[in-house]
């Protein structure tokens, strides 16, 4: 959700000045221009217009950030919530979090303790009580504030965000106290083992997840917690911040591999930011998800472009076009130019005489995007949703995913489009259920939880590729994995294996996003590696690792 800005009369808008930089901020409800606490010893300088007062304008100071600090958090310690919401540039919003901080969440007692400041960041602890009809709980965490400067009045204010009273809180969420609604749920492995965010800890939004979902069908009885609930607009799942007194929990079975889920675990602390998905191709079932960042789950619900994992689906209708065949001569051109765009290889590397095999397991842009006049706009799209099941926003594991998007598009986009560029959007969910179609010649839904356990119907594609197309996907992706980008990951995996490196592009990054998704037998892994380099050398080995663990 935007942020809604208080507008008093007076107040111009002009750009903020972060450490003698300027900074314009755009949210949702329009463009907002602050001012910063500015380092190098920078000072405010009252500004004039004519038949205007002197504003104060540039970086707030130490002694602003100061006392507009300890104003809010002393009217906010003392209950004072019309003072404390003054002091912020979003005052409606802040009273709405503040009043409900005490009349809905049900939390008194407060102790605000400030903490170093840090230019205009001025961190703080938080100790009060949760207190609900009898029941009480102690409650302590850390949060921050950041003063900036309203360019039309010149004062400093607190830069309001519902985070500032909860780090948990993204903006149109709240928090409530009271009897939980949803009913808690113990989940298990596929052994029977208590799954925990303590032993797992990339569970954590699953098992949210989990619960949002079968709580009120696992036969539980819900407790008494303070809880934060996402606004309208989240694609979160609510989360329990304290219980004042434990409900009876229901019991949800996965399919997670407690061997595979730990495994998984520690591979992806390898790297900064990776993301991991194992499954199991003949079935659907999901045998483990791991982020090295436990905030979002990107392995289920991001939404990234999947570089040249996607040349899979297009290798896919090539095939099924009988536009190409593996062993046919290809040529990879170091350039080529479609709608005004001229397409470059990685590293401006071209294969004169080779055959499209060749150009698959080398990951050649220009031997897929030179089909791109033999295409029609919508083909590509109309591949991934009927054979792989993409896209459609109709997948049903058990929890929150983001299904996959390849739009329609045309010209230098469409081009692009084709080695998972462009508009084309994936995560290691979607781009492991492709490598497991191949690998079963079917595409299975994945999934967390039996469908059996709430009656829910799996989604299924369109239609099945063609026995000849399965062999010759099977046949690059082997080559690939013998001797092409991935082969350094997947040696000694052999010989029933096949896999597809990818390198996404990214703005702003210096290193593109790394993909790797392959298969062994009946098992496959798929993960990214954010802004991490080349996938056969960030994901490939935490994917290799836990096919080799699980196939062993």
């Amino acid at each position: 959700m935007g942020k809604r800005r208080r507008v008093v009369e007076g107040r111009s808008k002009r750009p903020a000045v972060v450490g003698g930089i300027v900074a314009v901020v755009v949210g949702g409800a329009g463009l907002g221009v602050y001012t910063l606490y500015g380092g190098g010893g920078a000072s405010a300088e009252p500004r004039t217009t004519s038949g205007h007062k002197a504003v104060k304008t540039g970086p707030v100071s130490p002694i602003e950030v100061r006392t507009t600090a300890e104003k809010f958090l002393t009217a906010w310690q003392h209950g004072q919530v019309a003072r404390a919401a003054a002091g912020t540039d979003d005052p409606t919003a802040a009273t709405a979090l503040l009043t409900g901080y005490t009349k809905d969440a049900h939390i008194k007692g407060v102790t605000l303790t400030e903490g170093t400041r840090k230019g205009a960041r001025v961190p703080f602890s938080v100790k009060a009580t949760v207190s609900y009809k009898g029941l009480t709980r102690p409650l302590s965490y850390d949060s921050s504030l950041t003063v900036v400067r309203a360019p039309g009045d010149g004062k400093p204010y607190v830069d309001w965000h519902s985070a500032v009273v909860h780090p948990d809180l993204a903006d149109g969420d709240t928090l409530v106290t009271g009897a939980s609604g949803t009913p808690p749920v113990t989940a298990y492995d596929r052994d029977g083992g208590k799954l925990t965010a303590a032993r797992y800890p990339s569970l954590g939004t699953v098992l949210d997840g989990l619960r949002e979902k079968f709580g009120k069908k696992a036969g539980g009885r819900a407790g008494i917690e303070l809880r934060v609930v996402r606004g309208k607009k989240s694609t979160a799942s609510d989360k329990t911040l304290a219980e004042l007194s434990k409900g009876t929990p229901g019991r949800v079975d996965t399919t997670l591999s407690p061997t595979l889920q730990a495994a998984a675990e520690r591979q992806v602390t390898r790297q900064k930011n990776a993301s991991v998905v194992v499954m199991r191709p003949s079935t659907g079932e999901i045998l483990a998800v791991a982020n090295t960042s436990h905030g979002f789950n990107v392995a289920f619900q991001g939404s990234l472009a999947p570089g040249s994992t996607m040349k899979i689906v297009t290798s896919t209708m090539l095939f099924e076009k009988n536009l190409i065949t593996p062993d046919a001569s290809h040529p990879c051109p170091k350039t080529y130019k479609l709608a005004g765009w001229t397409f470059h290889n990685d590293d401006d590397s071209e294969i004169k005489k080779g055959t499209f095999k060749m150009a698959f397991g080398a990951s050649c842009n220009n031997a897929f995007i030179n089909f791109a006049p033999k295409l029609s706009a919508s083909d590509l799209t109309k591949e991934a949703q009927q054979v792989y099941g993409l896209g459609l926003n109709n997948w049903a594991i058990g929890v929150p995913t983001f299904d996959g998007s390849v739009p329609v598009q045309s010209g230098a986009q469409m081009g692009a489009s084709l080695i998972g560029q462009g508009g084309v959007r994936m995560n290691p969910l979607n781009m492991v259920s492709v490598a497991s179609t191949v690998e079963a010649g079917v595409f299975h839904q994945p999934y967390l939880v039996s469908p059996k356990a709430d009656g829910r119907t799996l989604a299924k594609a369109a239609r099945t590729m063609s026995s000849k197309t399965q062999s010759e996907l099977k046949d690059v992706m082997r080559y690939t994995a013998a001797y092409g980008t991935a082969a350094q990951a997947m040696s000694g995996l052999g010989p029933d294996y096949g896999a597809k490196t990818g390198s996404a592009e990214v703005d702003s990054q210096k290193k593109p996003n790394g993909w790797f998704t392959a298969y062994k037998g009946d098992l496959a892994a798929a993960g990214v590696v954010q802004a991490g380099g080349h996938g056969g050398d960030t994901a490939g080995p935490i994917v290799a690792a836990l096919l080799k663990l699980g196939s062993g």
